[in-house]
């Protein structure tokens, strides 16, 4: 898909990396979203979250919601998705989201609908780590409607950014 990089990865996002892929000299405007593990959550506290992903799945959903963004902010709208995978302590960047455009208001309205879209249809699980040492799974997008009924006990669900 033209203008659009997606990536799902174990490795640490690089901010550097997006904004090199929506460098254009008929852009101006660039945004740049970061969503980072914050240290709490309903009142508990927050020593680490896992993300998991079904990675195929997850890069052609995205695809799909950037395709949409250039459907209503023009086919030059450029779009950089990365999304992290592993345990991520507090404070690292579990997605970011680059957008280029030829005006600022497309740019922010496209980054918005990215991760708002990415947050509820993308199948990228959530389990959070507590200091008191226990752990839970996130309620978001299931992959299926029965996914949260059948899954021993836990909700496995998709989830975005923080």
């Amino acid at each position: 898909m033209k203008n659009v990089f997606v990536h799902i990865t174990t490795e640490n996002l690089n901010p550097a990396q997006a904004l090199e892929f929506l460098s254009d000299p008929g852009q101006g405007a660039q945004t740049l979203f970061l969503g980072v593990v914050r240290n709490n959550n309903l009142g508990k506290k927050v020593v680490a979250v896992q993300y998991d992903a079904h990675e195929t799945l997850s890069s052609k959903v995205l695809y799909g919601i950037c395709a949409e963004a250039q459907e209503k902010w023009g086919e030059d709208l450029k779009i950089y998705v990365s999304h992290r995978t592993g345990k991520l302590g507090v404070g690292e960047t579990s997605v970011l989201i680059g957008t280029g455009s030829k005006h600022r208001e497309f740019a922010y309205e496209a980054s918005r609908y990215v991760i708002e879209e990415l947050k509820v249809r993308v199948p990228v699980w959530k389990n959070e780590h507590y200091e008191n040492g226990e752990s839970g799974w996130l309620r978001g997008h299931a992959l299926c409607s029965h996914a949260g009924s059948n899954t021993g006990g836990r909700n496995v669900h998709a989830h975005g950014a923080q």
